[in-house]
């Protein structure tokens, strides 16, 4: 029986949808067969969807066109003398002042007209589309984060986590898992929504499993509750050591995004995090009537601009900016008339934010042209391709070959200059640290411990030489969270005599001599 007819037959939902796992959720799998695409290194990548289909028009306002726009959208349109100028032809809306501050800084890079050919005008159909980085025309069932990974970490979810993957690989901060993340027969986003409260799932009487198909399904719901507890486990650890610099607005965006600065801060290896802001659908009452620069879109610009503002006000504090890109996408624009309701209907295509240390600073790309005469239907055309966007980000972010970029997006797209070359610090690397490590009891018998202390979580390598430099024991090779710790050596098959334990952890090192008493 199929693994997936036997979950049906059984009413456990693992195969078809994820399993709620209080903020958690997972889905069946079976291993990738695929092999590691592209270099290892520490660059972490947030995502914020901004779900509804933003109105870049209201957003980033084309102040070259601002008359005509001025004419088709006379019942929303924002008042000229209250853009924030941020060029000579470009303005933001005055709730977005977060992101102002952000693109002075040199730090905010908007691309102009973001879509693809044949726009699908449906919510579902256009975030499908967007997740999963297919043709309008085609139906993919993966995200392109997704298949990423899939060659990035074959055999997954056996085997994790280990010593070189302990962590999520991404991170969805709401309830829901990203697509974006689905990989060819598993979701690789872990959901927490609270990371000091992600629960664990009960064990229960570990019996042995019956040799049968029923028995292989229970070993792999059991696999994957253990998998769910451990991470559990570290991400509640992981933010509880990680710190915030600043006041994040007390909105979900700004929690979500505090919640994946404490991650980051707390030395977690994540690849991908995923935020979701909803609400963009304004239809009607987008702006208040009689105050256009007040209304729902306002308070959505507000909400997406501030918490943007203090996360990377965050990050550059803590030093973690050059290690961080942020984008934000949507599944279409808005039409640019406005409507009778005081709003706008669906669109095409729609601006694209990203921010950090590492973008191209600016504007990519022109603004779009607004006819006077403009049809109730039109919307902004597209001038990039989304998958190029995201191409750029998996060839120049995270250094994947632009051969297997291109198989991952189904055809080749051209490179958008948004990503500038960024030298991050290596987050397996400590600096600026003592490494306190001291052997107990000592002399010893035959077995003793070593005890040390990390301030940040690393990956800690233990040896045993001998007098004449001879390594006898490999202890440990472990990545260790902050905090104490106590890991046992055992020495029974060693001679009586001096031994020194070294112990290694990023550019910190300590050798503790150690003798070995005759019993």
């Amino acid at each position: 029986m199929k693994r997936r007819d036997f979950l049906k037959r059984t009413g456990i939902t693992i195969a078809t949808a994820p399993i709620v796992l209080n903020s958690m959720k997972v889905r069946a799998i079976r291993n990738s067969l695929l092999m590691h695409a592209g270099p290892n290194n520490d660059k972490i990548l947030v995502v914020i969807f901004l779900n509804g289909g933003n109105d870049g028009l209201n957003m980033v306002i084309p102040l070259d066109q601002y008359d005509n726009l001025a004419n088709v959208r006379s019942n929303i349109i924002i008042p000229e003398n209250k853009i924030l100028n941020l060029t000579t032809t470009n303005g933001l809306h005055p709730a977005a002042s977060g992101l102002k501050s952000i693109f002075d800084d040199g730090m905010l890079a908007i691309v102009q007209s973001v879509g693809y050919p044949n726009q699908n005008r449906s919510h579902f159909r256009s975030t499908d589309i967007y997740n999963s980085a297919s043709a309008a025309e085609v139906y993919e069932d993966t995200g392109w984060l997704g298949r990423w990974m899939d060659l990035t970490y074959p055999g997954y979810p056996d085997n994790y986590p280990n010593t070189d993957t302990p962590d999520p690989i991404a991170i969805t901060m709401v309830s829901r898992i990203a697509e974006t993340c689905q990989g060819t027969a598993i979701n690789y986003s872990y959901s927490v929504e609270d990371p000091f409260d992600s629960g664990t799932l009960p064990v229960g009487a570990l019996s042995p499993e019956p040799d049968s198909p029923y028995g292989d399904e229970l070993k792999y719901i059991r696999q994957t509750i253990d998998q769910t507890n451990k991470y559990s486990a570290v991400v509640k650890q992981l933010a509880s050591a990680g710190t915030n610099t600043v006041t994040y607005p007390d909105t979900d965006l700004g929690q979500q995004l505090k919640n994946i600065a404490l991650l980051i801060s707390g030395g977690c290896t994540t690849k991908v995090y995923y935020a979701t802001i909803g609400g963009f659908d304004t239809h009607s009452e987008q702006v208040m009537d009689g105050d256009t620069t007040m209304g729902e879109h306002a308070d959505l610009i507000k909400e997406l601009s501030d918490a943007i503002y203090a996360f990377q006000t965050d990050m550059k504090n803590q030093g973690l900016s050059k290690k961080v890109l942020g984008m934000t996408y949507t599944e279409f624009g808005r039409r640019i008339r406005s409507n009778a309701s005081m709003g706008t209907d669906h669109g095409t295509a729609a601006p694209s934010f990203l921010f950090g240390e590492c973008v191209q600073p600016g504007f990519i790309g022109d603004n779009p042209v607004i006819s006077p005469n403009v049809s109730q239907s039109e919307g902004v055309p597209m001038q990039y391709d989304f998958r190029a966007l995201y191409g750029t980000i998996l060839n120049k972010w995270f250094e994947v070959p632009q051969g297997t970029v291109d198989d991952l997006l189904f055809e080749n797209f051209p490179t958008i200059p948004v990503v500038s070359p960024c030298d991050a610090t290596a987050s397996n690397e400590i600096y600026g640290t003592t490494l306190e490590a001291d052997i107990t009891p000592n002399p010893f018998l035959n077995k003793t411990e070593v005890e040390f202390k990390t301030d940040l979580r690393a990956k800690v390598l233990i040896q045993v030489f001998d007098a004449m430099g001879s390594l006898v024991l490999h202890v440990s090779e472990d990545t260790y969270l902050p905090g104490t710790h106590r890991v046992g050596i055992d020495a029974d098959d060693l001679p009586a005599g001096v031994y020194y334990c070294r112990v290694v952890m990023g550019s910190a090192q300590k050798t503790i001599r150690m003798v070995k008493a005759d019993s």
